[in-house]
């Protein structure tokens, strides 16, 4: 997890810093589901790279927006979820997905 001192003075630039890219936002509104496996999100994810994947959930993992949980079978099986604070973006994104489907009404 980032330091206050690491984060921007603006609670919007704090946020934008930590979700604010396409494919951070496309990852947590999957995970706002269920949890998902590595491979599920790269197949949903049309276009997304397995490197951009990999560096959004590590980077996801570090802030503590998503957890992985490793399962000790054969083969091994881990599962990407949102963590509790990943859970309170639930009423951010369901902001968004109000605001697009206006904005597409409108449009």
């Amino acid at each position: 997890m980032k330091t206050k001192d690491e984060l921007p003075d603006c609670p919007v630039a704090t946020t934008v810093s930590l979700i604010g890219s396409k494919w951070k936002l496309l990852i947590i509104r999957n995970l706002l589901t269920r949890p998902w496996r590595f491979n599920e999100l790269k197949k949903d994810l049309e276009g997304i790279s397995q490197k951009v994947l990999t560096d959004s959930l590590r980077s996801m993992e570090e802030d503590g927006i998503v957890t992985r949980t490793i399962y000790a079978e054969v083969p091994p099986r881990v599962e990407y979820a949102l963590s509790e604070l990943g859970e309170s973006l639930r009423p951010v994104l369901d902001a968004m997905s109000e605001w697009g489907t206006v904005y597409k009404k409108d449009a």
